[in-house]
């Protein structure tokens, strides 16, 4: 049992070494996708970066940003690029038109509908109990 952790340890740095081998190839290439990657959304994992999935998809993505730098596209093809290949999923921050307007104005309508909602419910109920507090009011015998 010694041994395979021993065999472990030795061999973890290795193994690790390939994860990091992209950024030695060409750090100004990694520093601008680590840029463009905070701004697109991990296909797979949905909440997380692209920058920050460990997902294989998220990596043959990476891939992909990386040669599109390399033929020197700028930061808005490589993202128009990925829109129209994988839809506007992809950014994290979507533009706005009339496809995407769910996405940036949903919370608020719904927000909006909600207090709406509360409003009508507490308007009725303090009918109801006026209501109900003059029929008793009225039904009382008196002296």
């Amino acid at each position: 049992m010694k041994w395979m952790w021993l065999c472990w340890m030795l061999l973890a740095p290795w193994v690790r070494a390939a994860d990091a081998l992209p950024m030695a190839e060409d750090p100004q290439v990694e520093a601008r996708l680590v840029v463009i990657a905070e701004e697109l959304r991990c296909l797979v994992c949905q909440n997380e970066s692209l920058a920050s999935s460990h997902a294989e998809l998220a990596e043959d993505l990476r891939r992909e940003v990386r040669k599109l730098i390399r033929e020197d596209k700028s930061d808005a093809e490589i993202k128009t690029y990925l829109v129209e290949r994988y839809g506007d999923f992809v950014l994290y921050r979507p533009q706005v038109k009339p496809l995407t307007w769910p996405l940036w104005f949903g919370p608020f309508f719904m927000l909006l509908l909600a207090i709406w909602g509360l409003w009508r419910y507490l308007r009725l109920r303090r009918q109801a109990l006026a209501t109900v507090h003059a029929t008793h009011h009225d039904a009382t015998p008196k002296d």
